[in-house]
Parts: structure tokens; sequence; C-alpha cells
């Protein structure tokens, strides 16, 4: 169900809040597992959804993890079927995780710079698909608001699960998934 990599990837994690934070004390479902993370928007109880989208707009891998889990903390998991280029926001700048990715699974994390680091030189066509990463920001949306893999009233983990993974399934059948317009044919792609 899965799609393949193509050698242009986007990474990124979002939220799976499972209670309102006002509720955050009575509630008894997801107890040991769930756990307080922050987001841009604030904060939340529950779990995160780490996923690596290809440029066409179809998964390649995704995990699930506690809600105060590092976004950098998966990548070596997730990473196995990756090669060629991953983009990235802030929340993945490592040195160690970039030599990782380059020695064990040939795959160079490009991200954007924080304010106090030195200047990178990026090939125009870095740049150019850098600020393509909404991309996945309107996957999480579709997966969020069609698909509806986050709302507050599971009832037991495994509907959690089978809710999630409903979710994930029913978007991998989307006939017309958010792409990029005017990319390379696929044996293009990998030489970029």
């Amino acid at each position: 169900m899965m799609g393949d990599c193509t050698g242009i990837s986007y990474i990124d994690s979002t939220k799976i809040a499972v209670c309102h934070n006002k509720r955050i004390y009575r509630h008894k479902v997801f107890e040991g597992l769930a756990t307080r993370g922050k987001s841009s928007m604030g904060w939340f109880y529950g779990f995160k959804l780490h996923a690596i989208i290809n440029h066409k707009g179809e998964l390649v891998s995704v995990k699930v993890t506690a809600g105060n889990t590092d976004d950098r903390a998966p990548v070596k998991d997730m990473a196995t079927p990756v090669f060629g280029k991953v983009f990235g926001d802030r929340g993945y700048i490592s040195k160690a995780l970039n030599e990782w990715l380059t020695k064990h699974s040939d795959t160079t994390l490009i991200t954007k710079l924080r304010r106090n680091m030195k200047p990178q030189v990026l090939k125009p066509i870095d740049e150019v698909l850098l600020n393509h990463r909404s991309l996945v920001e309107t996957v999480f949306g579709e997966l969020k608001n069609l698909c509806q893999i986050e709302h507050s009233r599971h009832r037991s983990v495994t509907g959690f699960i089978t809710n999630l993974l409903s979710g994930l399934i029913a978007y991998c059948w989307f006939p017309y998934k958010p792409t990029i317009k005017n990319m390379p044919q696929q044996g293009q792609v990998a030489t970029l």
C-alpha cells in the first residue's frame, strides 16, 4: 500500500491528541501509553505520527511514538526504504543523524537552518525542493481532515490503532494525492 521512494522525500511529524488538555487528568484509556508533548501549536496529550513521503504525496514510511518523543529519534528506523535526499524542518537538525544517514542508507538530510548557524550553500534544485516542504503538511491535513485519524472519542487502544490504520490505508487508496508539479520523470529524479 505504501509508495516507493523516488529519491526525493519529505519527513515530518504531527500530533495525534487523544483528549482535550482540560481532560488529561480524567483520561484513563491511554494511561501509561500517551504522554504530554509540545508542537508548534502548543501542548497536547497523545501520540506523534512520524511520516516520510515521496514527492508524489505517497506514504513511504510511518511510525507512531509517544507525544514527548524527539523528532530525530525514529528517523533511523524509518529510513531503511529511503535513498537520495530527505527534506525536513529545523527539528531534524543533527550532525550525527546526517552522518548516520549518509553512511547507512546513502541519504542526505537537508533542512532549513537556525538563525545562529552558518549559511549553507545549496544547489538551486535543492533550494526549490526545500521550499516545497509544505507538501508533507498538506498530506497531514488530508489524513486528519479527510481520513479522520485524530479525534477524542477513543474507548480502547485497539480502537485507536484500528482507526489510525484504516485512515492511513484510506489515504493510500486516494486517486489524487497532493504532489509537486513539473517534477522530472522517475529515472531522472535519482540523479538530481
